[in-house]
Formats: C-alpha cells, structure tokens, sequence
C-alpha cells in the first residue's frame, strides 16, 4: 500500500504529464496570419538605425542602399497599436502557464536567418507560428518551460527571412529573504575626496582657491570664475530643511518606504540631498533644524545623514 506522500507525488506527476500534453498541443499553431508591416522599408528608418548602432557601412546609403539584415524584425513591429492577423492562440499558451504558476517571463534569445536583402520600397508581410514548448526546465530564475515563436517574413512572394524568438515562462524561485545591500553612489575623480572625506566622517565642501566661492556637488570647476583650483573646507555639519518630498514608489528593496528626502542648507549656504532621520517622515517640514549625522551600513559605505535636531515645547517643529 503505498503512503499519503507517494499517493501525492503520483498525482503530481499524472498532472504534470496532463499539462505538458496541453503545451504540446500549441506546437504548430498560428499566433498571426497575414500579418503586414506597418511601413515599407524605408530610408529614413535605416537611417535612424545606423546612426544608433554607429554603422558607416556604405551599402545601406545611396541608391542602391539595403537594409541592415539586423533589422529584419523592425520592420514587422505593430508598435502600440498593435497587428491585424493576430490570433489568440499564443495568449491562450501564456494564460495556461499562468494558471500553472509560471507567472514570470523572460526573453532569452532570438536567432536570424536572412534569404535576400530587403530595399526601400519592400512591403512586408509576415506570418507567425509556435514553433516549439520545451519540457519542463529548472533554472536559477525558477522551473518553467521555453516557447519559441517562428515568424517567416516575406517581401511581396519572396521570403526574405526567418526571426525565431524564445522565452521562458516560469515559477520565480523561492529565495531566502535577505536585504539587498544599499546601492552605491557613483565614485569618480572629480567626487573622490567627498566620499574619502564622509569615510572619516568629516562633511567637504569644495572652495574655489581663487573666489573662494564654496560649491556642493562637487565639480571640476569653479561655476562662478572657472577656476580649476580649488581647496576644501570641513562643514560644521547644522543646517536646515530647505524642501523635502516623501518617497513611497518605487519601491527599491534596500529601502523600507515612506521615507523622506531632503534638501538640507547648510550654515555655510551650500545645499545638498540626504534622508532626515530621527523622526517619523510625515514630521519632517520645511525650516526644520537638522544635525549632520554619519550612518555606516555595511563594512564599505558610510553616509551622511541628518537627524531633526530636539526643539523645545511650543514649537512648530516639536514632535508631537
């Protein structure tokens, strides 16, 4: 007699062979019939396509020009209007993986093969078919099946190419919950000595050395005299709130939202962006004293940070 856990992993399998048959029976089908590209091949298009892959290959100007092979699927684009000829056969393939928890998608490649070159002038059309559903797959994202899409397209009654396109549909993989580290600011040799600087918990402001004139954020130059020279000066670290938004969205998973972010001005009269700490986020208001802080939050980075100086009873700032 065989136990309650070999009875489940039976009918487990007997529904798993059951959904796999009902994959498998996709294979063949249509997704689009007679579909038509929404524009002839068309210079100004190959244009823009060169200019953005930075290709200076002289077969795709002048009279005679080709299009790029590469482009072979810009042409078939439906854009946000979408193609004729659709059929629901493929978004009924994607409604059964959801239904099976394979609730994630993924592009994972494309592959080309390309028949004759197209021209200015060619009109596209199109057809597309599923042209395969793999077995069920384990990979690091999660357990799911790949679907590869065949699409032949044709100019006039030539075929001129074939675009094949494969996703994975899957069950993302239960991972232990552990919170992504803080990102990390962007450190380069105009910013250096700041971040060096907020390392040794000391706030730098640069000062140009010929005007004198302080600046934050840190720049190659002088805004004022553009001078190249400059030297630091140690900020005393009071400051006040000059303005504040509370960011609920996105929701970044190094951060726990609501949080406020600040606009701080300092007592030496530069400004700069950090989080007010120390009081709950809808307390923070415009004018409110704050106090530099540093705040260390793994083993390489420390930030500065401000944290709402105490006020006395009565005032617009007190913590209620």
């Amino acid at each position: 007699m065989e136990t309650a856990d070999e009875e489940q992993h039976r009918e487990d399998l007997g529904d798993q062979e059951d959904l796999e048959k009902r994959l498998k029976a996709y294979e063949g089908r249509a997704s689009a019939v007679a579909g038509a590209g929404k524009d002839p091949v068309n210079a100004p298009m190959i244009r823009h396509w060169c200019e953005a892959m930075g290709d200076t290959n002289p077969a795709y100007t002048g009279p005679d020009a080709i299009a790029p092979p590469t482009m072979l699927q810009a042409w078939t684009m439906g854009g946000l209007s979408g193609h004729t000829g659709r059929t629901e056969a493929y978004d009924d393939l994607l409604s059964l993986l959801d239904e099976a928890g394979c609730t994630s998608v993924v592009a994972t490649d494309c592959e080309q093969e390309y028949v004759r070159p197209l021209r200015p002038g060619d009109e596209i059309t199109f057809d597309t078919v599923i042209e395969s559903v793999s077995e069920r797959k384990r990979t690091k994202l999660g357990t799911g099946y790949f679907v590869t899409t065949r699409m032949n397209i044709r100019a006039g009654e030539d075929l001129v190419g074939t675009h094949r396109f494969r996703i994975l549909k899957y069950a993302p993989a239960r991972r232990p919950e552990k919170k992504p580290p803080r990102p990390r600011p962007v450190v380069n040799r105009d910013n250096a000595g700041f971040w060096d600087g907020a390392s040794r918990h000391r706030l730098l402001i640069q000062r140009c050395a010929d005007c004198a004139t302080l600046r934050f954020p840190w720049l190659p130059g002088c805004a004022s005299c553009g001078s190249p020279d400059w030297d630091t000066v140690e900020a005393t670290g009071e400051g006040t709130v000059y303005s504040y938004v509370v960011m609920h969205h996105p929701p970044f998973p190094a951060f726990d939202p609501p949080y406020a972010v600040a606009l701080i001005e300092l007592t030496e009269g530069v400004r700069m962006i950090s989080n007010v700490v120390g009081i709950p986020h809808d307390q923070v208001r415009v004018g409110r004293p704050v106090r530099l802080e540093f705040q260390r939050f793994d083993e390489e980075l420390v930030l500065p940070v401000f944290r709402a100086a105490e006020e006395p009873e009565g005032s617009p700032y007190a913590t209620r």
